[in-house]
């Protein structure tokens, strides 16, 4: 199969495809077509009026000047009804399916797997839900309405010309073809221009959102000129392919048009020569002018229809690209109710998608119900993504992870997830309140004395309470409102909130002053008590207290002990002690 034959097929496949959303609302949709129909039905009405118009004016009798007036107001009357029956329930059908299709595209967007986050730009994702599904629906509502209201006019228009002289008509008809051969070749122009857009309008929102998250550092350092730049460069290109998109659009459609003129002159040259023998009168020569001059339009507008549907069909492409991607892995059934803590891993093996060599190898661990383990080394060294493999937002390369004795593979993702709760050294808070951020998701059904006590237990309350409308006070985007410190605490409560017997700290004392550290220092060590817990931290004197040290070098388990035992062995945890010690002496 040729590339050309392989994109038409992709392009009909597509377009099924786009088509299938537009069913929900078909009732819509033929009311608009019937609309349109209605309002195609117009044009020929008028060219025939034109000719009742020069027979009026001959024989200006108050009768027909009565009836001509009653038939131009009624056939304006009901072509404004039409207008409206088709203008407004195409909306109703567009809006409809560029809502469920958002809606789609974002259900997926939060069922898609850790890697694939990885690997795709986070503005290229919001282009997609906000730019390129409104391109979607040109093609699936405003492509397919144009076609029936042009097309049938075109239909309509052709059939009185060949009413009032088919063999006129037919020169007319041999301008199809060329039209074709223009229409086939913009095609290729459109569908590769579209997708230049599509992707240049991800990087202008990837910079634009990069730099409004991180407009502290750009002053700091500053980058002001440099993201200028950046974004002057994503936003010239896709100028630039906006512009060839037009060129193509703007010297297609003048071509069509000198086509279908020229064959109007022609006819027009022939018609008068009918008009000097007599074998046409002046009334039929206007009708036929009239409708030959209405038809123009239609044929213009049926040629743009090309460039909707191509830029639909190209956005189309990247919106199926994301409902179509893979899912996180979860093909597990089982369901553990009571969960005591118990996680075993079993020579688990990790490597990151198109790395050259595994991130973890060969990690053999017990870590009994209600014990405490850290896991330090160097940057870089797996220890994140050692317990990133515990809710399973990676999926173990060999070996297996337990819990409870139960392989967390066959365990369903909800299940796993509820057993486990959450502090990350990147804080995520959302837009909305301090109690709403607390009692976050399936957590918002806990009462407010719960939602108290957690605050309380991560210490968040002192600083809260102080706060003109204490826990009734918004964040602001990303928590903006509030100091590292107290975000961090609130999702310390937030995870308290959630008492899972698995608990994972991830840095989460590192966005912390001196005196909040030594607050939450103390609640730590009483919420771990009963609780499984894995923390991860560099600064090696928030973990002295743990159970347990698990030294992580290169993607292997290098040591393992407790605090003392480690300083005593005089290795990796020993160094990197006295090296902190040090550091904090001078």
């Amino acid at each position: 199969m040729s590339d050309q034959s392989a994109e038409q097929y992709s392009t009909g496949r597509l377009y099924r495809r786009l088509l299938s959303y537009v069913w929900p609302y078909k009732l819509a949709f033929f009311i608009s077509i019937v609309g349109f129909i209605i309002f195609a039905t117009a044009a020929p009405a008028m060219a025939h009026l034109m000719g009742v118009v020069e027979q009026t004016l001959k024989d200006p009798q108050p009768e027909k000047i009565q009836w001509l007036v009653a038939a131009l107001f009624g056939t304006f009357f009901y072509r404004g009804i039409a207008t409206f029956l088709g203008k407004y329930f195409t909306q109703v059908v567009g809006r409809g399916v560029v809502h469920e299709l958002r809606q789609q595209l974002f259900n997926k967007m939060t069922r898609l797997p850790t890697s694939y986050y990885d690997n795709e730009s986070r503005g290229r994702l919001i282009s997609r839900v906000t730019f390129d599904v409104e391109q979607v629906t040109g093609a699936s509502t405003r492509a397919l309405t144009t076609l029936v209201q042009e097309g049938v006019t075109v239909i309509f228009l052709m059939a009185y010309l060949v009413y009032l002289d088919y063999t006129l008509t037919f020169i007319f008809l041999g301008l199809i073809p060329a039209i074709g051969i223009m229409v086939g070749l913009a095609s290729r122009f459109f569908r590769k221009y579209s997708r230049r857009i599509q992707k240049s309008m991800g990087d202008v929102t990837q910079v634009t959102n990069e730099t409004i998250n991180g407009f502290r550092e750009v002053r700091t350092f500053g980058g002001r000129d440099y993201e200028q730049q950046r974004f002057a460069v994503a936003s010239e290109y896709n100028r630039k392919q906006a512009l060839k998109f037009a060129l193509t659009n703007a010297v297609n459609v003048p071509i069509n048009q000198q086509i279908v003129a020229a064959g109007l002159g022609v006819m027009i040259y022939l018609m008068f020569d009918r008009v000097a023998a007599g074998s046409m009168s002046s009334a039929e020569f206007l009708q036929f002018i009239t409708a030959a001059s209405l038809i123009a339009k239609p044929i213009r507008a049926l040629t743009d229809i090309n460039s909707i549907v191509q830029k639909g069909v190209a956005a189309a492409e990247s919106v199926f690209a994301v409902l179509d991607a893979g899912e996180e892995n979860d093909q597990g059934e089982q369901q553990l109710q009571q969960v005591t803590g118990d996680v075993h891993f079993k020579n688990v093996a990790f490597r990151y998608q198109g790395a050259e060599r595994d991130a973890l190898q060969h990690i053999n661990l017990d870590v009994r119900a209600g014990t405490s383990v850290a896991f330090v080394g160097k940057s870089g060294s797996g220890k994140s993504t050692l317990v990133n493999l515990i809710p399973r937002f990676y999926d173990v390369s060999y070996g297996e992870i337990t819990l409870d004795g139960e392989n967390i593979q066959q365990l369903t993702l909800d299940n796993l997830r509820s057993h486990v709760a959450i502090v990350s050294q990147n804080v995520t808070l959302f837009n909305g309140t301090i109690k709403e951020n607390i009692a976050y998701g399936a957590l918002r059904d806990k009462s407010d004395d719960e939602i108290f006590a957690a605050a309380k237990a991560a210490h968040a309350d002192e600083f809260i309470l102080k706060l003109d409308h204490g826990y009734d006070t918004q964040v602001g985007e990303s928590g903006v409102l509030l100091s590292g410190g107290q975000r961090q605490r609130i999702a310390i409560a937030r995870a308290l909130l959630k008492d899972a017997p698995v608990l994972i700290l991830d840095e989460a004392t590192s966005a912390l002053d001196t005196e909040s550290e030594r607050h939450i220092q103390a609640a730590m060590e009483e919420v771990m008590k009963g609780r499984t817990t894995f923390v991860i931290a560099h600064r090696l004197s928030t973990i002295e207290s743990v159970d347990r040290i698990v030294v992580i070098d290169k993607g292997e388990v290098r040591e393992d002990g407790s605090h003392q035992q480690l300083l005593q062995q005089q290795g990796i945890y020993a160094q990197l002690h006295n090296l902190q010690f040090s550091e904090g002496a001078g």
